[in-house]
């Protein structure tokens, strides 16, 4: 399994590459995702239907084609509707944006928001729809809602009988990190849509199946009758679990704004909990290393990187950093903190790496509590930790022993249930 060590000339070059738009690695690439399968395979199971496809500008083949593109010139294929996730079909709306109905100007065809007025499409517009197929980049952590939309549209296909095609793609994160424990009941939100564990560890076509065959799509309450939809996925080839996606040889196009390069999901649920706070630590949004670092005007850099060195956390090493975001709310502010970096990404438990960092920052600075000076956040802190026992545990003395077990509860037990489901070796 690859060992990630990444330096910051490595950074460096890769920003670079993809900055210029030069691929990664030369040739052909050793995966070939959902949608160059269904193109090579004839379209079949979509050829003589009017179809609709929910996307983003992620939904590319290793040539940057759209899919929206692809399957509009696709010979025998009606692409009758499109549907546009946070972000928007063609990724012209911001994070958190509303997104509204339109007229996608390279097709004509018509865009439907379920990002907006509605989370999921309706059944008026699912009318003239014969098979919904979702093609988008998962970044590989529950709170992230492109998962979320995807089973409410498996939901609002299933109540009209229409069939749902998942055309899959690598979970960035690669197929064998499991963390955190599972939603649970009161908790299940936009950000916590089903009953998984905070990094779940498997692709988007094989969470798909699981869902629809676990009963875990219950809707945003969770209490709702599990709705079964009729589902088909269309695999990747050459996709290894052991893949983080550098290894694949595709090109990476940001699924969301703050998710630049295939390292930011890697990074994300190291530092994204810690990030939802306000007034407390930035976590890079704002800068240009999203989700790797965590800094704030009063930390005094060195003293952090020392009490963080003193933790010997498995696989993750730190160094002091210095910068001034140039957007957001520590927009031109000189922060002080630390980057991580991995030394062993198998041996690494990214998603408690920031608890760590809270439980340095509360040592070093006790009056900086963010369950205090974010009091507005904890509802949000919740919602994404799946259950509130994790903030009622870890709020009182800002040491991770009194919540780590509980993080830790439901990922064994997960992985020996989605081994039913595994796509891939």
């Amino acid at each position: 399994m690859m060992k990630i060590r990444m330096t910051l000339a490595a950074m460096a070059a890769t920003i670079l590459a993809l900055a210029s738009g030069l691929e990664m690695n030369a040739g052909t690439p050793k995966v070939r995702t959902g949608i160059e399968v269904l193109e090579a395979r004839g379209f079949d199971g979509l050829k003589g239907k009017r179809v609709g496809l929910v996307t983003n500008p992620s939904g590319i083949d290793h040539n940057l084609r759209s899919t929206i593109d692809i399957l509009s010139n696709a010979e025998g294929v009606e692409l009758v509707a499109l549907f546009g996730p946070e972000h928007g079909v063609r990724g012209d709306a911001y994070a958190g944006d509303k997104v509204g109905d339109s007229v996608d100007p390279a097709t004509g065809v018509k865009v439907y928001s379920i990002y907006g007025k509605f989370r999921e499409p309706s059944q008026e517009m699912l009318d003239g729809i014969d098979i919904m197929v979702y093609d988008i980049q998962d970044v590989g952590t529950r709170s992230y809602t492109f998962i979320s939309t995807l089973g409410l549209v498996m939901r609002a296909c299933a109540k009209k009988g229409i069939e749902v095609m998942v055309l899959d793609r690598p979970n960035p994160l690669g197929g064998n990190k499991i963390e955190g424990c599972n939603v649970e009941p009161g908790f299940y939100s936009f950000v916590s849509e089903f009953e998984i564990p905070y990094v779940y560890g498997l692709t988007v076509g094989e969470l798909a199946i699981m869902i629809n065959e676990e009963g875990m799509n219950r809707g945003q309450n969770g209490y709702e009758p599990h709705l079964k939809c009729k589902l088909s996925v269309v695999p990747m080839e050459g996709w290894k679990r052991s893949m983080t996606y550098l290894e694949t040889g595709l090109p990476w196009i940001l699924p969301s704004p703050n998710i630049p390069y295939p390292q930011s999901a890697i990074n994300y649920p190291v530092s994204g909990i810690a990030g939802e706070f306000f007034n407390y630590l930035n976590v890079g949004v704002g800068y240009t290393i999203p989700f790797a670092v965590f800094a704030a005007e009063w930390i005094d850099a060195d003293a952090l990187k020392a009490e963080l060195d003193n933790y010997n956390l498995p696989g993750i090493a730190f160094r002091t950093i210095h910068y001034k975001p140039v957007g957001g709310a520590f927009q031109g502010k000189l922060l002080h903190g630390v980057e991580f970096y991995f030394t062993d990404y198998e041996a690494a438990e990214i998603s408690i790496t920031q608890f760590y960092v809270m439980q340095a920052v509360n040592r070093l600075y006790p009056d900086h509590n963010p369950f205090v000076v974010s009091e507005s956040r904890i509802g949000m802190f919740d919602k994404v930790c799946g259950t509130d026992y994790v903030r009622k545990a870890f709020s009182k003395r800002l040491e991770v022993s009194d919540m780590i077990d509980y993080w830790h509860k439901d990922a064994d037990k997960f992985r020996a249930l989605s081994r039913k489901y595994y796509l891939y070796k």
